[in-house]
């Protein structure tokens, strides 16, 4: 069997100026927005919500409330080594009301769409009166009729190939890893 080989493609030093590009794009979508509720998905989209938080408020734009959401079945991507995982919500209530409010929703990777898309339903759902979303990297192969607002990046890799998101505080190093799964 063969190992995994891995390749780092972006390093942090390299990712600084996209997450600045991002957060200038998010800032003027949502420049008349004055009640936002920013969400990370969970797990690696929360840190970096926080790593936009910070720049868009050195622009200026302030969210109001700052949650989490949790959804399982982890981009698309890691179906390919763990093609026994489920998409569900996270089912505990937040106590945030998202009547009438913009939301900016932000994660890690967007591969084929299937989580992205569940998270907008659910908050349209729950009443946002609109929904801007940012992942750091765009896979560029949406199967569904969604995509991300912004995107920090878009990395056309061979199929079979993980794109790997590594964010502080769950890995030591902000980077981007290129997986591709030996034989």
């Amino acid at each position: 069997m063969n190992a995994n080989t891995r390749s780092c493609i972006y390093d942090g030093r390299q990712l600084e100026p996209v997450l600045d590009s991002m957060a200038a794009r998010l800032a003027g979508l949502l420049t008349n927005d004055d009640d936002i509720v920013l969400v990370g998905i969970l797990r690696r989209g929360a840190p970096l919500a926080d790593l936009l938080a910070e720049r868009l408020a050195r622009r200026g734009v302030q969210p109001a409330l700052r949650i989490d959401l949790a959804v399982k079945r982890y981009g698309d991507d890691l179906s390919l080594l763990h093609p026994q995982t489920r998409l569900t919500e996270d089912t505990a209530p937040t106590v945030a009301d998202l009547a009438g409010r913009s939301v900016l929703v932000v994660d890690d990777v967007l591969y084929r769409g299937h989580s992205l898309l569940r998270v907008v339903q659910h908050l349209v759902q729950r009443g946002a009166a609109r929904v801007v979303s940012a992942v750091l990297v765009d896979r560029g192969v949406s199967l569904l009729p969604i995509h991300a607002d912004v995107a920090g990046l878009r990395l056309d890799m061979p199929a079979g190939s993980i794109v790997e998101v590594h964010v502080p505080p769950y890995e030591a190093d902000f980077s981007i890893e290129l997986v591709r799964p030996g034989a």
